[in-house]
């Protein structure tokens, strides 16, 4: 493995663990029944659904990148849809069979917050479509420093 893989890695890897009572002080109540409690925000309610400003979409709770403007698409679901995140790092997945479905549930691999769902219905070149709750993620402006 390279050394720019390694430190990657490294970054991702450092866990981020923390009491129920503080996330309830770090996030809104809506991000927090959305992020820590598995929840879902309305279709087509969420700030960045029809968002087309370029950025990294980054985990509401800890920070980490998750995804990269330049890799949304208008799924017409009424969610911030996805083909691909910024590295294979950077979000797990694991079964969710909630509400008498089987569905793959997409955490922040860091600190474990509920993202949203992913779905093999996505356009080319992965054929994946990541549906994300706007609620999870901060935008952080291609200018930002």
């Amino acid at each position: 493995m390279s050394s720019d893989s390694d430190s990657k890695n490294a970054k991702t890897s450092e866990r981020i663990e923390k009491t129920d009572e503080e996330w309830r002080q770090e996030l809104t109540p809506e991000q927090y029944k959305i992020a820590r409690q598995a929840g879902t925000e309305a279709p087509f309610t969420g700030k960045y659904h029809d968002s087309k400003d370029p950025g990294t979409f980054h985990c509401v709770c800890c920070g980490t990148p998750l995804f990269n403007s330049g890799k949304k698409f208008d799924s017409g679901t009424g969610w911030p849809s996805f083909w691909q995140p910024v590295s294979d790092d950077a979000v797990a997945t694991k079964v969710d069979r909630a509400h008498g479905m089987v569905r793959n549930e997409v955490v922040c691999a860091r600190c474990d917050a509920h993202l949203g769902h992913v779905f093999p219905d996505g356009p080319p070149p992965t054929g994946l479509r990541y549906c994300m709750n706007s609620a999870s993620l901060d935008l952080k402006p291609e200018d930002d420093s």
